[in-house]
Protein backbone atom coordinates (compact mmCIF):
# COMPACT_ATOMS: atom_id res chain seq x y z
CA UNK A 1 0.00 0.00 0.00
CA UNK A 2 1.60 3.64 -1.06
CA UNK A 3 0.32 7.06 -1.39
CA UNK A 4 0.84 8.26 -4.63
CA UNK A 5 0.44 11.60 -6.61
CA UNK A 6 -0.03 12.39 -10.32
CA UNK A 7 -0.23 15.51 -11.64
CA UNK A 8 0.95 18.37 -14.22
CA UNK A 9 1.57 22.38 -12.80
CA UNK A 10 3.01 25.68 -14.02
CA UNK A 11 6.60 24.09 -14.27
CA UNK A 12 6.02 20.88 -16.25
CA UNK A 13 2.95 21.92 -18.36
CA UNK A 14 1.81 24.90 -20.63
CA UNK A 15 -1.56 26.56 -19.39
CA UNK A 16 -3.23 24.90 -22.94
CA UNK A 17 -2.67 21.88 -21.18
CA UNK A 18 -3.60 22.39 -17.73
CA UNK A 19 -6.27 24.31 -18.61
CA UNK A 20 -8.05 20.67 -20.57
CA UNK A 21 -7.43 19.21 -16.94
CA UNK A 22 -8.85 21.82 -14.89
CA UNK A 23 -11.56 21.69 -12.54
CA UNK A 24 -14.10 24.27 -12.10
CA UNK A 25 -15.45 24.44 -8.26
CA UNK A 26 -19.07 23.83 -8.81
CA UNK A 27 -17.73 20.22 -10.88
CA UNK A 28 -15.74 19.26 -8.26
CA UNK A 29 -17.94 16.90 -6.66
CA UNK A 30 -19.34 15.43 -9.69
CA UNK A 31 -15.74 14.84 -10.76
CA UNK A 32 -15.10 12.92 -7.16
CA UNK A 33 -17.88 10.51 -7.84
CA UNK A 34 -16.43 9.46 -11.61
CA UNK A 35 -12.85 9.42 -10.05
CA UNK A 36 -14.22 7.13 -7.24
CA UNK A 37 -14.71 4.90 -10.45
CA UNK A 38 -10.88 4.40 -11.27
CA UNK A 39 -8.97 4.36 -8.06
CA UNK A 40 -11.23 3.48 -4.35
CA UNK A 41 -9.65 6.78 -2.54
CA UNK A 42 -8.97 10.29 -4.17
CA UNK A 43 -8.63 13.78 -3.68
CA UNK A 44 -8.50 16.49 -6.53
CA UNK A 45 -6.29 19.72 -5.88
CA UNK A 46 -6.96 21.84 -9.47
CA UNK A 47 -6.26 25.65 -9.46
CA UNK A 48 -4.76 27.80 -12.00
CA UNK A 49 -1.49 26.38 -11.50
CA UNK A 50 -1.89 22.63 -11.23
CA UNK A 51 -4.48 19.68 -11.55
CA UNK A 52 -3.22 16.79 -8.81
CA UNK A 53 -4.93 13.98 -7.66
CA UNK A 54 -3.54 12.24 -4.43
CA UNK A 55 -4.95 8.75 -3.84
CA UNK A 56 -3.56 5.37 -2.56
CA UNK A 57 -1.90 2.51 -4.56
CA UNK A 58 -2.44 -1.45 -3.57
CA UNK A 59 -2.16 -4.76 -4.86
CA UNK A 60 -5.47 -4.42 -6.43
CA UNK A 61 -5.41 -0.92 -7.57
CA UNK A 62 -2.44 0.69 -9.10
CA UNK A 63 -2.99 4.51 -8.93
CA UNK A 64 -0.58 6.06 -11.80
CA UNK A 65 -3.02 3.76 -14.39
CA UNK A 66 -5.93 4.71 -12.68
CA UNK A 67 -5.69 8.40 -12.53
CA UNK A 68 -4.05 8.43 -16.20
CA UNK A 69 -6.81 6.31 -17.29
CA UNK A 70 -9.60 8.87 -15.13
CA UNK A 71 -7.78 12.09 -17.27
CA UNK A 72 -7.74 10.72 -20.35
CA UNK A 73 -11.64 9.42 -20.17
CA UNK A 74 -12.85 11.92 -18.10
CA UNK A 75 -10.95 15.42 -19.73
CA UNK A 76 -10.26 13.60 -22.86
CA UNK A 77 -6.78 14.12 -22.44
CA UNK A 78 -4.90 11.50 -24.44
CA UNK A 79 -1.70 9.57 -22.94
CA UNK A 80 0.13 11.34 -25.60
CA UNK A 81 -0.77 14.53 -24.93
CA UNK A 82 0.02 14.24 -20.62
CA UNK A 83 3.73 12.48 -21.93
CA UNK A 84 6.65 14.22 -20.57
CA UNK A 85 4.04 16.65 -18.48
CA UNK A 86 3.49 14.70 -15.76
CA UNK A 87 4.73 14.29 -12.45
CA UNK A 88 4.29 10.61 -10.10
CA UNK A 89 5.35 10.46 -6.63
CA UNK A 90 5.17 7.96 -4.12
CA UNK A 91 4.65 8.06 0.06
CA UNK A 92 7.24 10.42 1.57
CA UNK A 93 7.71 12.20 -1.62
CA UNK A 94 3.99 13.29 -2.06
CA UNK A 95 4.29 14.25 1.53
CA UNK A 96 7.43 16.75 0.67
CA UNK A 97 5.24 17.76 -2.46
CA UNK A 98 1.70 18.36 -0.68
CA UNK A 99 3.29 20.38 2.15
CA UNK A 100 5.21 22.34 0.07
CA UNK A 101 2.38 23.63 -2.03
CA UNK A 102 0.29 24.32 1.02
CA UNK A 103 2.96 26.60 2.44
CA UNK A 104 3.31 28.05 -0.79
CA UNK A 105 6.72 27.18 -2.22
CA UNK A 106 5.38 25.69 -5.39
CA UNK A 107 3.60 28.76 -6.51
CA UNK A 108 4.48 30.82 -9.03
CA UNK A 109 4.77 33.51 -6.60
CA UNK A 110 6.35 32.49 -3.66
CA UNK A 111 4.62 32.53 -0.13
CA UNK A 112 1.03 33.73 -1.80
CA UNK A 113 -1.67 33.04 0.38
CA UNK A 114 -4.42 31.67 -2.11
CA UNK A 115 -3.21 28.31 -2.54
CA UNK A 116 -3.78 26.95 1.24
CA UNK A 117 -6.92 27.86 1.00
CA UNK A 118 -6.99 25.37 -2.17
CA UNK A 119 -5.27 22.64 -0.33
CA UNK A 120 -8.28 22.63 2.66
CA UNK A 121 -11.20 23.13 -0.06
CA UNK A 122 -9.57 19.78 -2.06
CA UNK A 123 -9.98 17.57 1.51
CA UNK A 124 -13.38 19.56 2.21
CA UNK A 125 -14.83 18.39 -1.35
CA UNK A 126 -13.09 14.92 -0.76
CA UNK A 127 -14.93 14.11 2.59
CA UNK A 128 -18.18 15.13 1.45
CA UNK A 129 -17.90 12.65 -1.66
CA UNK A 130 -16.79 10.22 1.10
CA UNK A 131 -13.85 9.88 -1.22
CA UNK A 132 -10.92 9.64 1.46
CA UNK A 133 -9.49 7.55 4.03
CA UNK A 134 -7.43 8.38 7.33
CA UNK A 135 -3.98 8.46 5.27
CA UNK A 136 -5.25 10.85 2.76
CA UNK A 137 -7.06 12.56 5.67
CA UNK A 138 -3.86 12.80 8.13
CA UNK A 139 -1.96 13.68 4.83
CA UNK A 140 -4.05 16.82 3.74
CA UNK A 141 -4.58 18.12 7.72
CA UNK A 142 -0.93 18.13 8.08
CA UNK A 143 -0.65 19.73 4.93
CA UNK A 144 -2.44 22.24 5.85
CA UNK A 145 -1.12 22.89 9.30
CA UNK A 146 2.27 23.16 7.73
CA UNK A 147 0.92 25.52 5.42
CA UNK A 148 -0.20 28.35 8.47
CA UNK A 149 3.21 27.21 10.49
CA UNK A 150 5.25 28.12 7.19
CA UNK A 151 3.30 31.91 7.33
CA UNK A 152 3.16 32.24 10.67
CA UNK A 153 7.14 31.09 11.83
CA UNK A 154 8.96 32.55 8.55
CA UNK A 155 8.74 35.72 6.59
CA UNK A 156 7.88 33.53 3.64
CA UNK A 157 4.30 35.61 3.11
CA UNK A 158 5.67 38.46 4.48
CA UNK A 159 4.13 41.44 2.29
CA UNK A 160 3.95 38.40 -0.35
CA UNK A 161 2.62 39.01 -3.64
CA UNK A 162 -0.67 36.75 -5.29
CA UNK A 163 -1.18 35.60 -8.62
CA UNK A 164 -3.43 38.31 -8.50
CA UNK A 165 -1.27 41.48 -7.47
CA UNK A 166 1.65 40.38 -9.91
CA UNK A 167 -1.04 40.79 -12.68
CA UNK A 168 -2.03 44.13 -11.87
CA UNK A 169 1.87 44.90 -11.80
CA UNK A 170 2.20 43.29 -15.61
CA UNK A 171 -0.27 45.47 -16.61
CA UNK A 172 0.92 49.09 -14.81
CA UNK A 173 4.38 47.73 -16.60
CA UNK A 174 2.24 47.55 -20.09
CA UNK A 175 -0.13 51.03 -19.77
CA UNK A 176 1.15 52.97 -17.35
CA UNK A 177 -0.38 54.76 -14.71
CA UNK A 178 -3.41 53.31 -13.69
CA UNK A 179 -4.72 56.21 -11.86
CA UNK A 180 -5.95 57.41 -15.99
CA UNK A 181 -7.15 53.78 -16.71
CA UNK A 182 -10.41 52.38 -17.11
CA UNK A 183 -10.51 48.40 -15.54
CA UNK A 184 -12.97 46.48 -16.32
CA UNK A 185 -12.83 43.07 -14.05
CA UNK A 186 -14.86 40.10 -15.15
CA UNK A 187 -14.78 37.60 -12.26
CA UNK A 188 -16.20 38.42 -8.50
CA UNK A 189 -14.63 35.79 -7.06
CA UNK A 190 -11.39 35.48 -4.61
CA UNK A 191 -9.26 35.82 -7.33
CA UNK A 192 -11.30 38.92 -8.72
CA UNK A 193 -11.64 40.56 -5.44
CA UNK A 194 -7.67 40.77 -4.68
CA UNK A 195 -7.04 41.87 -8.59
CA UNK A 196 -9.27 44.76 -7.35
CA UNK A 197 -7.93 45.52 -4.45
CA UNK A 198 -4.22 45.59 -5.80
CA UNK A 199 -5.70 47.96 -8.62
CA UNK A 200 -7.16 50.18 -6.30
CA UNK A 201 -3.89 49.99 -4.18
CA UNK A 202 -2.28 51.19 -7.54
CA UNK A 203 -4.23 54.13 -8.01
CA UNK A 204 -7.19 52.84 -10.12
CA UNK A 205 -10.27 54.29 -9.14
CA UNK A 206 -12.17 53.41 -12.51
CA UNK A 207 -13.30 50.63 -11.43
CA UNK A 208 -16.23 48.39 -13.28
CA UNK A 209 -16.65 44.89 -11.88
CA UNK A 210 -18.83 42.05 -14.36
CA UNK A 211 -19.98 38.57 -12.89
CA UNK A 212 -22.36 35.75 -13.54
CA UNK A 213 -24.31 36.54 -10.01
CA UNK A 214 -25.03 40.60 -10.15
CA UNK A 215 -25.83 40.69 -6.44
CA UNK A 216 -22.06 39.29 -6.12
CA UNK A 217 -20.80 42.18 -8.95
CA UNK A 218 -22.66 44.51 -6.33
CA UNK A 219 -20.79 43.88 -3.51
CA UNK A 220 -17.59 43.48 -4.78
CA UNK A 221 -18.15 47.23 -6.84
CA UNK A 222 -19.37 48.80 -3.23
CA UNK A 223 -16.38 47.94 -1.74
CA UNK A 224 -14.56 49.67 -4.16
CA UNK A 225 -16.26 52.45 -4.95
CA UNK A 226 -16.74 51.09 -8.57
CA UNK A 227 -19.61 50.16 -11.05
CA UNK A 228 -21.31 46.61 -10.82
CA UNK A 229 -22.20 44.70 -14.24
CA UNK A 230 -23.98 41.90 -15.78
CA UNK A 231 -22.36 39.17 -17.92
CA UNK A 232 -24.62 40.51 -20.49
CA UNK A 233 -22.93 43.97 -20.45
CA UNK A 234 -19.22 42.71 -20.77
CA UNK A 235 -18.90 43.17 -24.43
CA UNK A 236 -20.35 46.49 -24.98
CA UNK A 237 -17.97 47.81 -22.06
CA UNK A 238 -14.92 46.72 -23.67
CA UNK A 239 -14.60 49.87 -26.04
CA UNK A 240 -13.98 52.01 -23.03
CA UNK A 241 -11.56 50.05 -20.92
CA UNK A 242 -8.20 50.38 -21.15
CA UNK A 243 -7.44 47.34 -18.83
CA UNK A 244 -9.58 44.36 -18.56
CA UNK A 245 -8.43 41.38 -16.26
CA UNK A 246 -10.58 37.94 -16.57
CA UNK A 247 -10.60 35.66 -13.76
CA UNK A 248 -13.99 34.37 -14.36
CA UNK A 249 -14.80 30.53 -13.60
CA UNK A 250 -16.52 29.69 -16.88
CA UNK A 251 -16.08 27.18 -19.29
CA UNK A 252 -15.61 27.94 -22.12
CA UNK A 253 -14.04 31.13 -23.93
CA UNK A 254 -15.43 34.36 -23.19
CA UNK A 255 -13.94 37.03 -25.43
CA UNK A 256 -13.25 36.79 -28.75
CA UNK A 257 -11.30 38.04 -31.48
CA UNK A 258 -14.48 39.54 -33.05
CA UNK A 259 -15.27 40.80 -29.40
CA UNK A 260 -11.90 43.30 -29.69
CA UNK A 261 -12.01 43.93 -33.58
CA UNK A 262 -15.02 46.00 -32.93
CA UNK A 263 -13.77 47.34 -29.70
CA UNK A 264 -10.86 48.79 -31.11
CA UNK A 265 -12.38 50.11 -34.36
CA UNK A 266 -14.08 52.83 -31.80
CA UNK A 267 -11.09 53.30 -29.74
CA UNK A 268 -8.70 56.16 -31.46
CA UNK A 269 -5.43 53.94 -31.61
CA UNK A 270 -5.35 53.40 -27.61
CA UNK A 271 -4.22 50.36 -26.77
CA UNK A 272 -5.94 47.73 -24.90
CA UNK A 273 -4.13 45.37 -22.55
CA UNK A 274 -6.23 42.08 -21.01
CA UNK A 275 -4.43 40.13 -18.39
CA UNK A 276 -6.39 36.62 -18.05
CA UNK A 277 -5.56 34.60 -15.28
CA UNK A 278 -8.42 32.28 -15.40
CA UNK A 279 -7.68 28.89 -16.36
CA UNK A 280 -9.15 27.72 -18.32
CA UNK A 281 -8.81 31.02 -20.31
CA UNK A 282 -11.58 33.27 -20.71
CA UNK A 283 -9.94 34.96 -23.78
CA UNK A 284 -8.73 33.16 -26.84
CA UNK A 285 -5.28 33.26 -27.37
CA UNK A 286 -5.81 34.80 -31.16
CA UNK A 287 -6.59 38.02 -29.38
CA UNK A 288 -3.01 38.73 -28.46
CA UNK A 289 -2.36 38.46 -32.28
CA UNK A 290 -4.17 41.64 -32.85
CA UNK A 291 -2.50 45.48 -33.49
CA UNK A 292 -2.02 47.55 -30.01
CA UNK A 293 -3.93 44.44 -28.06
CA UNK A 294 -1.48 42.94 -25.42
CA UNK A 295 -2.79 39.49 -23.84
CA UNK A 296 -1.01 38.05 -21.08
CA UNK A 297 -2.04 34.70 -19.39
CA UNK A 298 -1.08 32.91 -16.56
CA UNK A 299 2.17 31.77 -17.89
CA UNK A 300 3.59 35.60 -18.49
CA UNK A 301 3.39 36.28 -15.02
CA UNK A 302 6.84 34.09 -14.40
CA UNK A 303 8.98 37.07 -15.28
CA UNK A 304 7.73 39.42 -12.42
CA UNK A 305 7.10 36.34 -10.21
CA UNK A 306 10.85 35.16 -10.43
CA UNK A 307 11.80 38.37 -9.09
CA UNK A 308 9.79 37.54 -5.94
CA UNK A 309 11.16 34.08 -6.01
CA UNK A 310 14.94 35.47 -5.08
CA UNK A 311 13.85 38.18 -2.57
CA UNK A 312 12.06 35.22 -0.53
CA UNK A 313 15.30 33.01 -1.74
CA UNK A 314 16.12 33.08 2.63
CA UNK A 315 12.93 32.79 3.62
CA UNK A 316 12.05 29.65 1.71
CA UNK A 317 15.48 27.95 3.38
CA UNK A 318 14.01 28.34 7.02
CA UNK A 319 10.11 27.17 5.82
CA UNK A 320 11.95 24.25 4.16
CA UNK A 321 13.60 23.43 7.33
CA UNK A 322 10.26 23.34 9.39
CA UNK A 323 8.40 21.45 6.21
CA UNK A 324 11.25 19.13 6.86
CA UNK A 325 10.46 18.61 10.16
CA UNK A 326 6.97 18.38 9.19
CA UNK A 327 7.45 15.28 6.60
CA UNK A 328 9.38 13.91 9.24
CA UNK A 329 6.63 13.75 11.89
CA UNK A 330 4.25 12.16 9.06
CA UNK A 331 6.18 10.20 7.42
CA UNK A 332 7.15 8.59 10.93
CA UNK A 333 3.14 8.22 11.30
CA UNK A 334 2.76 6.56 7.92
CA UNK A 335 5.63 4.08 8.21
CA UNK A 336 3.84 2.75 11.14
CA UNK A 337 -0.01 3.14 9.87
CA UNK A 338 0.98 1.04 6.36
CA UNK A 339 2.32 -2.08 8.23
CA UNK A 340 -0.42 -2.09 10.71
CA UNK A 341 -2.37 -4.60 8.28
CA UNK A 342 0.71 -7.08 8.19
CA UNK A 343 0.86 -6.57 12.36
CA UNK A 344 -2.72 -7.45 12.77
CA UNK A 345 -2.74 -10.22 10.74
CA UNK A 346 0.00 -11.60 12.06
CA UNK A 347 -1.57 -11.75 15.54
CA UNK A 348 -5.00 -12.42 14.25
CA UNK A 349 -3.10 -16.15 12.64
CA UNK A 350 -1.36 -16.35 16.25
CA UNK A 351 -4.58 -15.80 18.69
CA UNK A 352 -6.55 -18.31 16.37
CA UNK A 353 -3.93 -20.76 16.65
CA UNK A 354 -3.80 -20.16 19.92
CA UNK A 355 -6.98 -20.32 20.67
CA UNK A 356 -8.24 -23.46 18.97
CA UNK A 357 -5.41 -25.19 20.23
CA UNK A 358 -6.18 -24.16 24.20
CA UNK A 359 -9.92 -25.32 23.39
CA UNK A 360 -8.88 -28.63 22.37
CA UNK A 361 -6.54 -29.14 25.43
CA UNK A 362 -9.66 -27.82 27.82
CA UNK A 363 -11.17 -30.82 26.07
CA UNK A 364 -8.73 -33.85 27.49
CA UNK A 365 -8.10 -32.39 30.78
CA UNK A 366 -10.85 -32.75 33.90
CA UNK A 367 -13.13 -29.97 34.41
CA UNK A 368 -11.54 -26.63 35.59
CA UNK A 369 -13.03 -23.93 37.50
CA UNK A 370 -12.90 -20.39 36.35
CA UNK A 371 -9.12 -19.26 38.39
CA UNK A 372 -7.76 -22.27 36.86
CA UNK A 373 -9.42 -21.26 33.19
CA UNK A 374 -8.16 -18.10 33.81
CA UNK A 375 -4.59 -18.55 34.59
CA UNK A 376 -4.55 -21.38 31.64
CA UNK A 377 -5.69 -18.55 29.41
CA UNK A 378 -3.31 -15.75 30.48
CA UNK A 379 -0.18 -18.50 29.97
CA UNK A 380 -0.89 -18.93 26.34
CA UNK A 381 -1.51 -15.24 25.80
CA UNK A 382 2.18 -14.75 27.00
CA UNK A 383 3.37 -17.34 25.06
CA UNK A 384 2.07 -15.69 21.98
CA UNK A 385 3.14 -12.16 22.92
CA UNK A 386 6.55 -13.21 23.66
CA UNK A 387 7.03 -15.14 20.82
CA UNK A 388 5.48 -12.09 18.23
CA UNK A 389 7.55 -9.50 20.10
CA UNK A 390 10.55 -9.53 18.46
CA UNK A 391 8.92 -9.81 15.22
CA UNK A 392 6.70 -6.92 15.44
CA UNK A 393 9.49 -5.03 16.91
CA UNK A 394 11.51 -5.47 13.58
CA UNK A 395 8.21 -4.75 11.85
CA UNK A 396 8.19 -1.58 13.12
CA UNK A 397 11.67 -0.66 13.39
CA UNK A 398 12.20 -1.15 9.63
CA UNK A 399 8.91 0.30 8.35
CA UNK A 400 11.19 2.72 6.76
CA UNK A 401 12.61 0.20 4.62
CA UNK A 402 11.82 -1.56 1.44
CA UNK A 403 9.09 -3.74 2.80
CA UNK A 404 11.12 -6.64 2.66
CA UNK A 405 10.26 -7.59 6.32
CA UNK A 406 6.74 -7.23 5.68
CA UNK A 407 6.85 -9.34 2.92
CA UNK A 408 9.08 -11.92 4.87
CA UNK A 409 6.43 -12.30 7.41
CA UNK A 410 3.75 -12.29 5.10
CA UNK A 411 4.93 -15.57 3.44
CA UNK A 412 6.99 -16.96 6.49
CA UNK A 413 2.99 -17.16 8.26
CA UNK A 414 1.01 -17.33 5.39
CA UNK A 415 -1.14 -14.39 6.07
CA UNK A 416 -4.44 -12.60 4.61
CA UNK A 417 -3.19 -9.39 5.20
CA UNK A 418 -7.07 -7.27 4.81
CA UNK A 419 -5.21 -3.32 3.41
CA UNK A 420 -6.80 -0.38 4.85
CA UNK A 421 -9.55 1.00 2.80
Amino acid sequence: MHLSMVGINHQTAPVSLREKASVRASQMDDTLQILKTHIDRGVVLSTCNRTEIYGMETGNNVGESGVLNFLERYFGISRGELSGYTYHYFDRRVAEHLFSVASGLDSMVIGEHEVLGQVKNALEHAEKAGAVNLPLRRLFQDAIRTGRRAREETGISKNALSVSSVAVELAAESVGDLGQKAMLLIGAGEAGRLVAQAARDRGTHQIKVASRTFERASVLARALGGCPLSFEEIIPELTASDLIITCADAPHTLITPAHIERAMQNRNGNPMVIVDIAVPRNVAPEVGEMERVFLYNIDDLNNISEKNRRVRESEKKKAEILIGMEVDKFNSWWQTFSIRPVITALMNRANRIRTSQLNKTLKKLPPLNDEERYSLEKMTEAIVAKLLKDPISLLKENAGGNGDYASAVRQLFRLEVEEHG
